[in-house]
């Protein structure tokens, strides 16, 4: 019920990392929160429904400088995209009931206070875990990569560093479907030999 408080999970980043990622490094903790936005404000709150797990988050779990992605905040919820559906909204682009992507926490509801990186779905015949991948981030970056900036022609040479990655593999997709001949490059054997990837390019291992 709108206004009500509830209980609100969290992955919370204990403390940066360093080396490898352990158990340790995030907690589980269970925290409250009211189901409405204070008036006059322009925030956003959303409960979520499915969260992303994408590779350019682990370098933000590190103390970084200069990067163009800001590290996380040791003792907050870590953040990422996902897909939601809004509580309650203060915002003129959305109201309570919409379904939107974007940017949110990892928790079961987010206090979005600058929602300028949420956008409404208007698509809702498709699974909502798609807003995730191929019509997320992923998705986003593979087809303005691939479509606006490298601009192939059929039966072009296109070559896919980080081939099986959630974005190298989509960009291998697109490649094939255009008629494009496609060579792609991974780190390790495993990698290589994910389930799907050598159905959409040509792998070589790079063994740098």
């Amino acid at each position: 019920m709108e206004g009500e408080e509830v209980s609100n999970k969290q992955i919370i980043l204990n403390d940066y990392v360093i080396g490898f990622p352990k158990e340790s490094d995030m907690i589980v903790k269970t925290s409250t929160i009211k189901l409405k936005v204070p008036e006059g404000s322009n925030a956003v709150l959303v409960k979520n429904l499915y969260l992303s797990c994408d590779p350019f988050m682990r370098p933000r779990m590190k103390k970084m400088e200069g990067s163009y992605a800001e590290s996380f905040t040791p003792g907050s919820p870590i953040t990422g995209y996902g897909v939601a559906k809004v509580v309650d909204s203060g915002h003129p682009n959305f109201k309570k009931g919409d379904l939107v992507w974007g940017v949110t926490g990892w928790e079961e509801y987010s206090f979005i206070t600058a929602p300028v990186a949420f956008f409404k779905i208007g698509h809702t015949d498709v699974p909502l875990s798609y807003y995730t991948g191929i019509l997320g981030m992923p998705g986003m970056t593979a087809y303005v990569g691939f479509y606006e900036l490298c601009s192939p022609k059929k039966g072009e040479y296109v070559f896919i560093s980080a081939a099986s990655g959630a974005v190298g593999q989509l960009v291998g997709q697109f490649a094939k479907l255009m008629g494009c001949y496609v060579v792609g490059s991974a780190g390790t054997k495993e990698k290589v030999c994910l389930p799907g990837s050598v159905h959409c390019v040509n792998l070589l291992v790079n063994t740098r």
